[in-house]
């Protein structure tokens, strides 16, 4: 273990061989000039020999001194450096706010809304994380986990943040060929999303039963992930399971159309749940709180925009 002198005088005596003064020192660290003698005295008892040259006036530092200079000068310089480095990720540890949701949620919902975050925020940074399982926990590090299901989670404060409705759909050109043909559902080229970890998700199954439609007789593709699901679509290869929290901005887009009168309400939503240590930062619960605006303002649009749809119908 290290037989070091206390701090202050290692500090005063820094000040002084950069100041060459005793009196500046002192000034600089607002005290009397006998305190900051009688600190260099109490160093070099502690150092067994003399750092300064009071012979001199100014007093000036001994060889001894000299070495010792260097060292405070680059050892102090090393320690104030690497307290502003702990204090600046603090405080960027304090305006980051670490997100996680599915990859689907991640690419269609969350990431094109972020923007408008950013520009009411520009302070704070949100790092979105996509694990592989389609419910995403509250684990550590996690300040807020975005979850599709049907509530109770007793992880953190969870609010719900808009209800959920499934629709198959579909690249335009395949939609009419397949509505021009008569082809239902049940003949219609389908994409699955299928791996280990979609486990609380519906798939084509659940949503054709629900439906009372018979079984699937047309060609099926399976992917791994939704995101490359839709793509697909996208790319007219079939009909995928529309999630309006998901595919909604691709219908807008004009780059999918759903099947007409196909959703279903399965009674499932979207939730925030804040992690204890979220809940305890100011910048995760700012987030949060944007979450429920996004949410009201895009939902009072809606409203707006069929409102506007009837009356052109009638006029």
């Amino acid at each position: 273990m290290y037989r070091l002198p206390p701090l202050r005088l290692l500090t005063a005596f820094d000040l002084v061989a950069r100041l060459g003064s005793m009196r500046h020192a002192a000034a600089r660290l607002n005290v009397s000039q006998p305190a900051v003698t009688q600190a260099l005295k109490a160093l070099e008892d502690h150092v067994g020999t003399a750092l300064l040259d009071r012979g001199t006036r100014p007093a000036r530092l001994t060889e001894a001194g000299q070495q010792l200079a260097r060292a405070t000068g680059e050892g102090l310089g090393m320690i104030a450096a690497a307290i502003a480095d702990l204090r600046a990720s603090a405080d960027i540890q304090h305006q980051r706010i670490t997100v996680a949701c599915t990859l689907g949620m991640a690419t269609y919902w969350l990431m094109p809304r972020l923007p408008d975050f950013y520009a009411a925020h520009p302070e704070l940074l949100v790092n979105v994380q996509a694990p592989p399982t389609d419910l995403p926990a509250v684990s550590a590090g996690i300040d807020v986990a975005l979850r599709y299901g049907w509530g109770g989670w007793t992880d953190g404060e969870t609010q719900k943040l808009f209800d959920e409705l499934v629709c198959p759909v579909g690249h335009p050109v395949l939609m009419k060929r397949l509505l021009g043909s008569g082809t239902g559902l049940e003949g219609a080229p389908l994409i699955h999303v299928r791996n280990a970890e979609t486990r609380h998700w519906a798939d084509w199954p659940d949503y054709l039963a629900r439906r009372g439609a018979g079984r699937h007789t047309g060609s099926s593709q399976i992917f791994d992930n939704y995101v490359q699901a839709v793509q697909a679509a996208v790319g007219g290869s079939g009909l995928v399971l529309g999630w309006r929290s998901i595919t909604q901005g691709l219908v807008d887009e004009g780059a999918l159309v759903a099947w007409p009168d196909a959703g279903v309400d399965l009674g499932s939503g979207y939730y925030a749940t804040l992690s204890p240590g979220g809940a305890a930062k100011p910048a995760a619960r700012v987030f949060a709180a944007w979450l429920r605006t996004v949410h009201a303002r895009e939902a009072s649009r809606e409203v707006a925009r069929a409102v506007l749809d009837r009356s052109g119908k009638h006029s």
